[in-house]
Formats: C-alpha cells, structure tokens, sequence
C-alpha cells in the first residue's frame, strides 16, 4: 500500500501540480495538471485512508508501538519517505512473524 500511495503522491506533487500551476491559463498542460491533480489527488486520498487501516491493523497483529506505527503511517505522506517507511514496517513485521513462528514451533 505504501508503495502506490507513494507513487500517486510523488506523481501528483512533482507532475500535476506544477503543471496544473506553472501553465498558462485554459493551455492544455493546465488541463493535463488539472485532470492530473484532481484525479490523482482523490485517489491517493482513498488509497491512503485504505493504507492507514491496512498500516493499523497490521501494527496490532504484530504489536508495534504506538510511536512506530504513527511514524508509518506519517510517511505516507511525505513523497519518497513512504518507500523507506514500507521497507522498515515490512522488516519488523518479518522479523515479528519468525520470532512467533519460532515461539510456536517450541511449544
């Protein structure tokens, strides 16, 4: 999740909205940059509602703290951060489920 709501965020923020701001007025790349900004930015807005239940439900399965889960779900939304923000919640998730699967094979 994080990866494509990063990717529509770093695609609306350095192509649409320049586009949409930086041409002149009624040009086509105003349009471009307007469609971009407009279709874009609602979907990178569902997505990352999606991507916060996605990012809450998995830091209850793998009980994360308070704080990492808040610094994960940030991420989303600053461009690029969100890429190193999967990377370090796909780790300690890993690691979480082969300290349990560990657990459950001792039992």
């Amino acid at each position: 999740m994080a990866t494509v709501v990063g990717a529509f965020l770093i695609i609306l923020i350095c192509i649409g909205v320049p586009l949409e701001h930086l041409a002149t007025e009624g040009s086509d790349p105003q349009r471009v940059g307007a469609w971009i900004a407009t279709v874009l930015g609602t979907a990178h807005g569902f997505l990352y509602m999606i991507f916060i239940v996605t990012a809450v439900v998995l830091s209850r399965t793998c009980r994360w703290s308070i704080g990492f889960t808040l610094l994960i779900i940030i991420a989303g939304t600053i461009p690029f951060v969100s890429f190193f923000g999967e990377r370090k919640a796909t780790r300690a998730a890993r690691s979480d489920l082969a300290r349990r699967a560990a657990e459950d094979s001792r039992v």
